[in-house]
């Protein structure tokens, strides 16, 4: 039931916003009443809150698991990259739901899903400051390398009904693959390495 409702939920958040979404559609979409998503998760600031934990916190969860001590900086970017393109793909309604935040000043990004952000970003520094330590990669700004990596998963994710949607966009264009995690993760972590690598 509240796999169904975060579902739900999330699919509605991406298409109308939190200011738009309406409870009732929720409760219809996860074909429960809108008593049960009271019950058990809450108003829809604490729907919308969950919904952003829950593939955010899995997200973190996901790329601290995929970091292993034995691997080298490089592979510690590429682990990171991978589990950002994996999580995009696995959660298709993050990508809106996070551009409408960016676009809106965060008006109704949950401080707890800021420490969220943070803690990824927080990973990211540490093993860009390590590859730079080990004089693997040059010294950045890491917050800078963030928003290289997930302003490009976002917006490639965001933009494909745009590019599949209007014929003034080249076959090549519509033709890109739908899907992050792979040939196009493998495309941006070349582009990141070679901008970071020494």
């Amino acid at each position: 039931t509240i796999r169904h409702i975060l579902e739900a939920a999330a699919k509605t958040f991406s298409e109308v916003g939190f200011e738009g979404a309406r409870m009732d559609e929720i409760a219809k979409r996860a074909t429960v009443n809108k008593a049960t998503i009271y019950y058990h998760i809450g108003d829809k600031k604490a729907l919308y809150a969950e919904v952003l934990h829950d593939i955010i916190g899995n997200a973190l969860e996901r790329s601290l698991r995929n970091l292993q001590d034995t691997q080298s900086p490089e592979e510690k970017l590429k682990s990171y990259i991978s589990s950002v393109t994996h999580t995009m793909d696995q959660h298709p309604y993050l990508a809106p739901i996070m551009m409408r935040e960016q676009i809106s000043g965060g008006q109704n990004l949950p401080e707890v899903t800021a420490r969220l952000l943070a803690n990824i970003i927080g990973t990211l520094t540490d093993i860009l400051e390590e590859g730079a330590k080990q004089g693997v990669f040059i010294e950045t700004i890491p917050f800078i390398v963030h928003s290289m990596v997930i302003g490009c998963v976002i917006f490639y994710k965001a933009s494909d009904p745009v590019r599949s949607k209007y014929a003034a966009f080249p076959e090549a264009l519509k033709k890109l693959d739908k899907k992050l995690s792979g040939s196009v993760a493998e495309e941006i972590e070349k582009l990141i390495l070679r901008a970071i690598k020494k």
